[in-house]
């Protein structure tokens, strides 16, 4: 079972305190009806994991790094490439774990490279990152100089994952919380700034969304949002009928005027757009750590900038905005 006390004990020395409070419970509830899948099966690679002494750790490379080829044997290599192949599908990385390296499906240090230097600086902020996967953009916020990232993340797989990750990269102040942004306690919004890369589009309800992301800052707090977007005037907004890139959970597909009129709508202050970049097949793609389908097959083979249901093909912005200075309820 994951020790999650490390994180209460780090929420107790902010203003989430009162917050945390409620997180164990809230946790333990989720964990007992969200350990479907091979949770057991996870829990027991990861036990089987090396233990290997200290080596140094990297946040601010664009690929993840603790120690080299030189901090483990050949043979502990292949023990920590086979056990984590065991929590395949990797969807968020790089990784460089002692010599293993996790070429997952996403680059996701391209859209770090994207976000970095349009956002306010992270130093001595208290984050919370929304979906955030098997935590690599925790990590690099870490590393960005975040007093603390609290990550929020459903999916039984990813959140083992990111347990595997800190049996190598060690007890640093990023966590990965098994829940939804839904499932957080209600509270005072104390987060600095709040990451929300890759949700917005899975909600059925975005104003719901933007108003939790709200909510969730404290005043002034900076809000970095990265969506699906699609061309065209304030107003339009695709909703695609069945699936969109073979995906059966996307609801809503703005474009950026659209969505900094929501975002405007939500009490936000300042939105503005900071970068629009159609996904190419460099950035997500299958590898030997996602052998799955990947976007060059849920690509048109004849018209590439549209999807296999004749659908504009993806294309991400990010946003950013600021919490009001008053909370709005």
């Amino acid at each position: 079972m994951i020790d999650y006390s490390p994180i209460y004990g780090a929420l107790a020395l902010t203003p989430l305190a009162d917050w945390a409070k409620e997180l164990p419970a809230r946790v333990d509830e989720v964990l007992r009806v969200r350990q479907h899948g091979n949770w057991s099966g996870w829990q027991d690679l990861i036990a089987r994991l090396p233990d290997l002494p200290n080596a140094p750790l990297h946040l601010d490379r664009e690929c993840i790094t603790v120690g080299g080829e030189e901090s483990a044997t050949a043979q502990q290599r292949q023990r920590i490439r086979e056990i984590l192949q065991g929590l395949h599908p990797w969807r968020k990385g790089p990784f460089c774990i002692h010599g293993v390296h996790i070429d997952a499906e996403w680059r996701c240090n391209w859209k770090w490279a994207r976000v970095r230097d349009a956002i306010d600086p992270l130093d001595g902020r208290l984050v919370l990152d929304v979906g955030c996967g098997n935590g690599y953009y925790a990590w690099r916020m870490l590393g960005a100089g975040a007093r603390l990232v609290v990550g929020v993340e459903p999916s039984p797989r990813f959140v083992c994952q990111h347990q595997a990750l800190r049996h190598f990269l060690g007890e640093h102040p990023a966590y990965v919380l098994p829940l939804t942004l839904e499932e957080l306690p209600a509270g005072p919004g104390a987060f600095d700034t709040l990451f929300s890369m890759g949700v917005l589009y899975h909600r059925r309800s975005p104003f719901e969304h933007l108003f939790k992301l709200r909510d969730s800052l404290r005043p002034g707090g900076q809000l970095v949002l990265e969506t699906l977007v699609i061309e065209g005037e304030e107003g339009r907004v695709l909703v695609p009928q069945e699936r969109y890139a073979q995906m059966g959970n996307i609801w809503f597909i703005p474009s950026p005027k659209t969505l900094l009129g929501w975002l405007r709508r939500a009490g936000f202050r300042n939105p503005r757009v900071v970068d629009v970049t159609p996904t190419s097949t460099g950035e997500q793609r299958s590898t030997e750590w996602m052998r799955f389908h990947s976007l060059a097959d849920f690509l048109d083979p004849a018209q590439p900038k549209r999807t296999v249901e004749g659908l504009p093909a993806p294309v991400r912005g990010i946003f950013l905005a600021e919490a009001p200075s008053t909370p709005t309820r």
